[in-house]
């Protein structure tokens, strides 16, 4: 299997004026809904469709309700969930309040199964399919 991509030309947005570069972007061939995975989970298991969208559905409330606790969620060999927070600096530790926190993150960290698998890729110029 093929990952696609497309070239696209940039700018650097922190040195307005400075040369553009071109850059490979994959392409995201479609967005597959929670009711497809489970149909394929399906098709992969012992499950019949529903109980595997529901195995999802309840997968996905118990990490939330983990994560929402403190914890780091390993799914597997698939890899870990955490929460990160981009906060604001103080001068001194009495100035560290909640307040200081402007968003909290959701971080996903890879296996190193699914790394390995995603290295086995083969990267296709989207342009070189249409010359064909």
């Amino acid at each position: 299997m093929a990952l696609l991509f497309n070239k696209v030309e940039r700018g650097n947005p922190a040195i307005p004026g400075a040369l553009k570069k071109w850059y490979p972007i994959l392409k995201s061939m479609k967005l597959i809904k929670e009711r497809n995975v489970a149909k394929k989970l399906a098709d992969e298991t012992t499950l019949n469709p529903k109980e595997a969208e529901m195995a999802i559905t309840q997968l996905k409330k118990v990490v939330i309700d983990l994560l929402l606790e403190g914890h780091t969620v390993q799914l597997g060999e698939l890899g870990s969930f955490r929460l990160t927070i981009s906060a604001e600096g103080s001068k001194t530790e009495q100035e560290v309040t909640a307040n200081k926190i402007k968003k909290v993150n959701v971080r996903f960290t890879a296996s190193e199964e699914l790394k390995t698998a995603i290295g086995t890729a083969t990267l296709t110029d989207i342009s070189s399919l249409s010359a064909k």
